[in-house]
C-alpha cells in the first residue's frame, strides 16, 4: 500500500511538472517572452546531458558553464540584455554549457557519480576541441556543487573554479534551509522513479518560505516601476515553471549523503572509489555567495574554502 501510495503521489508532481511547463509556454507566447537564446550546435550526448558549443576563435579560452539541474539551461541566456553567456562570448571566451537531460525511469538510478562522470565527459570533449588547454568551470547552485565534486576528484583538467551560490559545507545550524530539508526530507526515496521537479519545489518552499514566497513578491512589487525590470522579472518566474524531473537516486544521495550527514566537507564523500572533500580541491576558486541567499549562506561555502589545498581561492 505504501508503494502504491508513493506512486500515486510521485504521478501528481509528474503531472503538476507538465502544467506548470504549458502555463509557463503559454504565457511567454502570448506575451512574447520566450527564451531568445544564442545560436549554439550541439556536439556531444549521453544519457543525462547535452554539451552545447556557442562557438568562438580557436585560440579563445575555454568555459564550461553547468546549470542546476532542476531547472532550464536558458537562465543563462534569457535575453540578448540579460545573458550571461553573450558577456563571456564578447569578452573572446569559446563558451560551451552542459545541458542535463530531464530524468527518465531508465536513469532514474543514476545519482553524484554519474553526474560528476557526467561533467567529467564535457570537459574531456572540451580539452579535445581545444589541445593543451584547460577548461574554466562555472557552476550554479548545485550545478557548482556538483561542478566541485568533479574538480576535487579531477583537478588536473581544470584551469580554475567559479562557484555562484553553491552549497559546500552542511553543518547543522549554519544555514536555516539546510536544517530544515534534513528534518523535513523522507527518509526513503525510491532510486526507480524520476523525482518531479514541483515536488522539489515545493520541499524547498516548505523549508525556506521567506525566500520562494516573499522575496518574490519583494521582487515583483519593486520591479512594477520599471518596464525594464519587470521584463526581467517575469521571464524568471516563467523560468521558474519550467521545471525537470530529478533522477530518484541523486535526490536521495543529495538529502542523505550532503545535506544530513555533511560528507563532502567530512571528506567522506565516495566518488570512483575514492574519497573527495576540501582537501583535495586544489584548483584556483573563486566563489561567490549573496549574503540574503538562505539556501547557499556563507556558513555553506566558507569553511569549505578554508580548508581546501590551495590558498588561491576568493570569496
Amino acid at each position: 500500500m505504501n508503494a502504491l501510495h508513493d506512486a500515486v503521489f510521485r504521478a501528481q508532481f509528474g503531472l503538476i511538472d507538465s502544467l506548470r511547463r504549458l502555463q509557463g509556454r503559454t504565457v511567454a507566447v502570448a506575451f512574447g517572452l520566450e527564451p531568445a537564446e544564442c545560436e549554439f550546435t550541439t556536439i556531444a550526448s549521453g544519457s543525462l546531458w547535452h554539451l552545447r558549443d556557442y562557438g568562438a576563435a580557436d585560440s579563445s579560452p575555454s568555459v564550461l558553464i553547468v546549470p542546476a539541474p532542476i531547472k532550464r539551461p536558458y537562465i543563462w541566456d534569457l535575453t540578448p540584455s540579460v545573458s550571461a553567456v553573450r558577456y563571456c562570448l564578447r569578452n573572446g571566451l569559446h563558451v560551451y554549457l552542459l545541458e542535463w537531460i530531464p530524468a527518465t525511469h531508465a536513469t532514474s538510478g543514476y545519482g553524484i557519480e554519474a553526474y560528476t562522470q557526467a561533467i567529467g565527459d564535457c570537459v574531456a570533449k572540451v580539452l579535445e576541441q581545444n589541445p593543451g588547454k584547460r577548461a574554466l568551470i562555472i557552476g550554479h547552485s548545485l550545478g557548482g556543487t556538483l561542478a566541485a565534486i568533479y574538480a576535487a576528484s579531477s583537478p588536473k583538467n581544470i584551469d580554475c573554479l567559479v562557484l555562484l551560490e553553491s552549497p559546500l559545507c552542511f553543518r547543522a545550524n549554519d544555514s536555516p534551509f539546510r536544517d530544515a530539508v534534513a528534518a523535513i526530507a523522507p527518509c526513503e526515496f525510491s532510486d526507480e522513479e524520476p523525482f518531479a521537479g514541483s515536488l522539489l519545489s515545493n520541499a524547498s518552499l516548505l523549508a525556506s518560505p521567506g525566500l520562494f514566497i516573499w522575496g518574490r513578491l519583494m521582487d515583483a512589487s519593486s520591479s512594477l516601476v520599471d518596464p525594464k525590470a519587470f521584463d526581467i522579472y517575469a521571464r524568471i518566474e516563467l523560468w521558474c515553471l519550467d521545471e525537470v524531473a530529478l533522477p530518484g537516486k541523486l535526490v536521495r544521495q543529495i538529502v542523505e549523503q550532503l545535506y544530513r550527514d555533511n560528507r563532502l566537507q567530512n571528506e567522506t564523500l565516495q566518488v570512483n572509489g575514492s574519497s573527495v572533500g576540501p582537501s583535495h580541491l586544489s584548483v584556483p576558486t573563486l566563489a561567490i555567495v549573496n549574503a540574503a541567499d538562505e539556501i547557499a549562506p556563507l556558513g555553506s561555502v566558507k569553511p569549505f574554502l578554508d580548508a581546501m589545498a590551495t590558498k588561491d581561492v576568493k570569496l
